[in-house]
This record gives C-alpha cells, sequence and structure tokens, in this order.
C-alpha cells in the first residue's frame, strides 16, 4: 500500500489593523477612559473642548489595534512666538495602553499626524493675512514636554526625529522630577505620505 502524502497550506496570519478617529462628541468618552489609565494627572475640561475645535480634527485621535481602542495622540495648533506668520503644534497628550507597545502603533499615530500636518502646508496660503487665526498658518514644527525621569519616551521621540532644545526646570507642578525636556521636529515639505492615503476609522 502506497502512502499518500498530503500539503496541507499554511495559513499566514493576518497583520494587525491599525486604524484611527478624529475625537469626536460620540467617542470622547474613550478618550477620557484611556487618559485615566495612561497619564499620572487628570486633565481640566477645557482640554476636552479644545480637543474637540474643528481645527483639530486631523491631530487630536484614538487609536485602534484590530478596532480596540489602544492609544491616543492630541495636538493642538499654535500661533508660533519665534516667527510670526507661522504656527506649531503643540503634542498635549500621546499614549498607547503597555500590551500594544513595541508595535509600531506610537510610531504610525505619530507619523498620522506629522503627514496631516505635511498635507495642511500644501492647502495654505505661504503669504497669509496678518489677522490669519494659527490654523490658517503654515504649520513649522511639531514641540512637547517630556518628564526628565522618562527616558524611554524621549528615545521614541528621538528615533522618530524630535530632538532635544532645551529644558524648563518646574515645569511639573504636581509630578517628580519637576523639569521637562522639550523636543521639537520640523514639519518637512517632503516627509512621509499623504495623509489621505492612511486608514481612517
Amino acid at each position: 500500500m502506497s502512502a499518500t502524502t498530503t500539503n496541507a497550506s499554511v495559513v499566514k496570519p493576518r497583520p494587525p489593523k491599525i486604524d484611527f478617529s478624529s475625537v469626536n462628541p460620540n467617542n470622547i468618552g474613550t478618550l477620557r477612559k484611556l487618559n485615566q489609565v495612561l497619564f499620572p494627572i487628570k486633565y481640566s475640561e477645557k482640554f476636552y473642548k479644545d480637543v474637540l475645535l474643528p481645527e483639530h480634527e486631523d491631530y487630536c485621535l484614538l487609536v485602534y489595534y484590530n478596532d480596540i481602542p489602544v492609544g491616543t495622540i492630541c495636538c493642538r495648533i499654535e500661533a508660533d512666538p519665534k516667527a510670526p506668520g507661522l504656527s506649531r503644534l503643540y503634542i498635549m497628550t500621546m499614549g498607547v495602553l503597555a500590551p500594544y507597545r513595541s508595535r509600531k502603533v506610537g510610531s504610525k499615530a505619530l507619523q498620522h499626524v506629522v503627514d496631516a500636518a505635511v498635507k495642511h502646508n500644501k492647502t495654505i496660503n505661504s503669504t497669509p493675512p496678518k489677522d490669519a487665526p494659527p490654523f490658517k498658518r503654515t504649520l513649522d514644527y511639531f514641540y512637547m514636554h517630556v518628564q526628565t525621569s522618562n527616558v524611554e519616551a524621549r528615545r521614541f521621540y528621538e528615533s522618530n526625529g524630535f530632538s532635544e532644545v532645551g529644558v524648563v526646570e518646574g515645569y511639573y507642578k504636581k509630578l517628580e522630577p519637576h523639569d521637562a525636556w522639550v523636543l521639537e521636529k520640523k514639519v518637512m515639505a517632503t516627509e512621509g505620505v499623504d495623509a489621505s492615503a492612511v486608514s481612517t476609522t
């Protein structure tokens, strides 16, 4: 009797799906819950009002991993005090739940808002009126504060193109250590891909 061999096809697992959703009145409760888990401070109601402003739609996001909300990034557009006529993006918060770190979730979320800034700049008049609001000006750079004890976060941002530009002593009033690094990243016209090509929900 001859033996019959069967070559069973090997099914490769699907790659994880990472999606983004702008923060809105229907999902802001999820943002609140994630903030409670991710960060050691309680954010004010002004914070939650700011993230719902129309100009922040592309920069305040919930991050989903296989349809599970696992992180958030929230940025605010500000006038650039160093360059009249330009604006900048302040990263107010960014975090990913511990079990989902080291899976490129944070890097993809960060790249998503960078791509959105690049896309924004392509649609903006390079010489806007002097009284133009910040969200109608060119976005020059991102910046953020990182607690000086959080070396892991600093390494993450440096691996994504940020660099230290200074230290603010006593920035954190209720946390120790109180000091914060200031990290910046320029918005480069040739960086990344068009944000419209990235999956969103």
